[in-house]
């Protein structure tokens, strides 16, 4: 009996003193949440001041501004997304001739959640497709501010959504395009691979591999990554799985465009074709920075090579860096050198490369350090320089996008 009541009190007390560690555990989870609520905050902030720039640049030019956040690859994705890939209205190639198959060249998951979300009551498929970027933006911000919180600090997650959502040509994340849902998808990998849940990471990997081509480097990324955890004997069926379906999503879908064009590389030849897209080890980008800069370029092409030298140059400290982890460093550097290396489009580089979130994480860890107005400052002319290029760039060059 004596026993049994000294367990009793002994029970007790110990409860008593893990009180103080479990009250420091909830504060610590409500806080971490509160920075995913902030991260929200700040990063939609920052959309409606671009938005608030496009409307302002828009309006004195009689340009509808509705008609601009669905421009250019906007129209494919509706389409799709209504009719189907064999449904699309008179599709044309480079050329300006009909191609059946140019349809082909836009991945099925961003129109296939449009389809989704139109079906709720007295959406569009013009607000569908305005409500998936939406949403994805929200992900892709949170997945940010993880991924800053684990490598750095709270602080530095927080910028890193807010220089993401205000970068050149985030105009592109409140459109009806993919770069939102992607970026998404791929920040949300990274944080699988980070935190070693490879099943989140294999997931996020398969969906990005059925939104845009990009993903090829994440799958790069993600599966080497696991297949390093295999080795090293720690997860071992887990990562084992996310090197299996990892790649599913991409290959899945370049095989269904085979098997539809007839073509091994069917994917490819509709780029070439409906494009004039094509992996070209950087010929065309060298050739059109140097002529941009030394001979003829105008000013906002010049702006845009300014815009690819400075992601250049956070790709090398990426690298150099001692506080980035190496699969964020090959994801920055990954996605810079696919998009160099790809010929076609040279203007929309800047677009292009908006999925490179991890090129503003040094940017982000250093100015987390500095003082409180000088991070905020800085933050300020960033978010305002980049809400003026998007806008720019859908209104008076018009073909940035």
């Amino acid at each position: 009996m004596t026993e049994l009541v000294d367990k009793t009190r002994r029970e007790q007390f110990e409860r008593a003193a893990d009180g103080p560690a479990r009250s420091l555990r909830v504060a610590a989870g409500r806080w971490s949440r509160s920075g995913y609520l902030h991260a929200t905050v700040l990063y939609l902030v920052v959309r409606l001041v671009g938005l608030g720039a496009l409307a302002a640049m828009a309006a004195p030019r009689d340009l509808p501004f509705g008609e601009r956040l669905k421009a250019w690859d906007g129209w494919w994705y509706l389409q799709i997304a209504e009719h189907s890939y064999t449904g699309v209205s008179n599709p044309l190639d480079a050329a300006g001739l009909p191609y059946p198959d140019a349809s082909y060249g836009y991945f099925p998951l961003y129109p296939a959640l449009t389809g989704l979300f139109e079906k709720l009551p007295g959406v569009t498929y013009y607000g569908a497709g305005l409500l998936v970027s939406t949403l994805a933006g929200i992900a892709a911000a949170t997945a940010m501010y993880r991924i800053g919180r684990l490598v750095h600090s709270q602080r530095a997650g927080l910028l890193l959504a807010v220089l993401w959502g205000a970068a050149p040509m985030a105009i592109a994340e409140s459109m009806v395009m993919t770069e939102a849902l992607f970026t998404a998808l791929a920040a949300w990998a990274l944080v699988g691979v980070l935190e070693r849940r490879w099943y989140l990471a294999a997931t996020a990997t398969l969906f990005a591999g059925l939104t845009r081509s990009t993903a090829c480097v994440l799958v790069a990324v993600v599966v080497v990554a696991a297949a390093v955890d295999v080795w090293r004997n720690r997860q071992r069926w887990n990562a084992l799985v996310c090197v299996f379906v990892a790649p599913l999503g991409l290959l899945g879908y370049w095989l269904f465009v085979a098997v539809q064009t007839g073509s091994v590389t069917g994917w490819q030849d509709v780029e070439l074709r409906g494009w004039n897209t094509r992996f070209d080890a950087g010929a065309e980008a060298w050739q059109w920075i140097t002529q941009t800069l030394f001979t003829s370029g105008n000013a906002w092409e010049t702006l845009v090579v300014l815009v690819m030298v400075a992601a250049i140059a956070l790709a090398v400290v990426c690298v150099t860096g001692r506080r980035m982890p190496w699969p964020l460093a090959a994801y920055a550097v990954g996605v810079l050198v696919l998009v160099l290396c790809s010929a076609g489009l040279p203007a929309l580089k800047s677009r292009f490369v908006l999925p490179d979130f991890a090129l503003l994480l040094p940017v982000a860890m250093g100015l987390a350090g500095r003082k409180k107005s000088t991070m905020i400052a800085a933050a300020t002319v960033f978010v305002l320089v980049g809400a003026w290029y998007s806008a720019y760039s859908l209104t008076v060059w018009k073909y940035a996008i």
